[in-house]
């Protein structure tokens, strides 16, 4: 494998979405974004919704992933992402249906049954969903 290259692993619970080489990853965590490379210190860090992307040499691969764990070794990166999709695996139309859930629950803050956290993440699975099936 090449300095520059790192092998990486994203994995879900109902698949190995992505194997393959890459030279950069970005994704979003708890902490903020980040922008991996090959010999990067060793990491753990909380996944949070977003868009991640995949920089190989043939260009670059989006998908979305929903919450999990990364690990960074000097060679390798593993994902464990709750929910990992690519663009075409999104249905646009449901998307924009439960963001507009998620923000009724949100504006009926008041009412004693809304778990206000879960309609938060609802809501940021839903724009992560939107904001990747318009980038492809």
């Amino acid at each position: 494998m090449a300095d520059n290259k790192f092998k990486l692993e994203i994995i879900s619970p109902d698949r190995v979405f992505y194997t393959g080489e890459a030279s950069m990853l970005e994704l979003n965590t708890s902490e903020g974004q980040m922008g991996i490379y090959a010999n990067h210190i060793p990491l753990t860090a909380v996944l949070v919704p977003g868009i991640c992307t995949i920089h190989e040499d043939g260009g670059e691969k989006y998908a979305a992933l929903h919450a999990g764990f990364i690990e960074i070794l000097k060679d390798k990166i593993t994902v464990l992402a709750e929910i990992a999709e690519w663009p075409d695996e999104i249905d646009k139309n449901r998307a924009e249906e439960a963001r507009i859930r998620a923000e009724r629950r949100l504006s009926g803050a008041g009412e004693e049954n809304v778990n206000m956290l879960r309609a938060e993440m609802a809501l940021k699975r839903a724009l992560t969903r939107i904001g990747l099936a318009e980038h492809k």
